[in-house]
Formats: C-alpha cells, structure tokens, sequence
C-alpha cells in the first residue's frame, strides 16, 4: 500500500480503513491548498517527492504511532498539481478510546511534516514560482528551497 497518492483523498474510505468495529474514538487531520505562503498570494501548487524514500518513511512513521498507541492509523499525502482548496493531506487515527486517538493523529501530522521528503512547487499570484521543502520548516523553523531550486533560480523563502 502507498501511502502517496496522484488522485483526491477520500476521506470516508481513508476512515474506514483505519476504524474497525473495537473503534470509539477516531481523530484526523486535513491539510488543505491555502491561497498563501509567507505573506504571497498563491494561485496553486505542485507536490513532488522521491516517491520510495517518502512512502517509506510515512509508513515508519505510521508503525511508530501504532507501537505508541493502541491505534490503528491511515494517511494520504497528495503529489501533483493541487488547488486552492484541494486536500494535501490526510491522517486518520482510530482507538477504542479518544485520547489515544488524539494523541496519535497529532504525532503522525508533525512527524510526516517533519521528516517525510516531499517538495512543494508553489506558483504565486504573481506569476512566479518558488520552491518549499516542508520538512525544513520542522529542522530550522522556516522554510527552504528544494535543493535544485537555487540553480533554477526559483528560491523561495
């Protein structure tokens, strides 16, 4: 199973895949396209990721959540062209109890945000387009540009 995905996030069937019938409590989060970044009007966006290192890295963050936690998890992350407006991720975390659900949806969010090496092409109002790689925000609190962006001349900050 992929935990990246080219395609909308369905969200009813993202929430059937992590709660089961032993299930009371089921915590999510969704990130969506926001029409800003940094004090810029943002038009649209673009995820890319090197798609094995990134899989592989949520579902580790997905095992560490449920040896944690009594908690079954699910979570899409989008890639591709994405709206103002289109979800960009999802993280669905079922327990038999609430707290541990909680607990476990933030964990999961932060950590995809933190770690998972998935790069952000963000096309302004402006006409320009800038660079974010997301899992810098969590190292150096702000952004940085994709690692090619500087030679494209498209560094955002």
């Amino acid at each position: 199973m992929s935990y990246l995905t080219r395609w909308p996030i369905d969200l009813v069937a993202l929430t059937a895949e992590a709660a089961g019938p032993a299930d009371g409590g089921v915590a999510s989060f969704i990130g969506l396209v926001r029409d800003h970044h940094d004090g810029r009007g943002v038009a649209r966006l673009e995820y890319s990721a090197y798609e094995p290192m990134a899989d592989g890295e949520v579902g580790l963050i997905v095992r560490e959540a449920e040896a944690r936690w009594p908690v079954h998890i699910a979570v899409r992350h989008r890639l591709g062209s994405l709206e103002i407006g289109d979800i960009a991720v999802a993280v669905v975390s079922a327990s038999a109890h609430r707290a541990a659900a909680f607990e476990a949806c933030r964990y999961v969010t932060e950590e995809v945000k933190r770690r998972v090496p998935i790069w952000k092409k963000e096309f302004y109002a402006d006409g320009s387009i800038g660079w974010v790689d997301p899992t810098a925000i969590g190292r150096t609190g702000q952004s940085s540009a994709r690692p090619d962006a500087a030679a494209l001349g498209q560094v955002s900050e």
